[in-house]
């Protein structure tokens, strides 16, 4: 998707679900992380797709996302929680796919990324 690309349905549910009543770039940011908790369905399985400096996974393994990481959301970087190695920890959200998600799941990534895009 380009950066012109505009998905209204995705718009709409953005403006009247998830930033709804939001007078800061705070309580937007709380706004998308209450969203993505409760719109994803944990755990489920992920994949990474590309290597960021502040996450050990490289690209192409696979962890069990289990949660919402507790790492303050911002409205550029949400952090999720995943099983690795033998620990869980906080990596971007934005670096993963999901394997294999419910709807919900899908969703809620594909709303976060193409917030990321805007």
């Amino acid at each position: 998707m380009t950066r012109e690309d505009r998905d209204e349905e995705r718009e709409e549910r953005i403006e009247m679900r998830i930033t709804v009543d939001t007078y800061s770039p705070e309580e937007a940011a709380m706004g998308w992380y209450a969203y993505l908790d409760d719109t994803m369905e944990f755990p489920f399985e992920a994949r990474c797709v590309t290597e960021r400096e502040e996450s050990p996974l490289k690209e192409g393994e696979t962890v069990r996302v289990v949660g919402m990481s507790s790492t303050e959301p911002t409205l550029s970087q949400m952090h999720v929680t995943v099983e690795w190695i033998d620990r869980e920890l906080g990596v971007p959200l934005e670096q993963l796919e999901p394997i294999e998600p419910s709807d919900n799941t899908e969703q809620a990534i594909a709303d976060w990324h193409y917030w990321l895009e805007r």
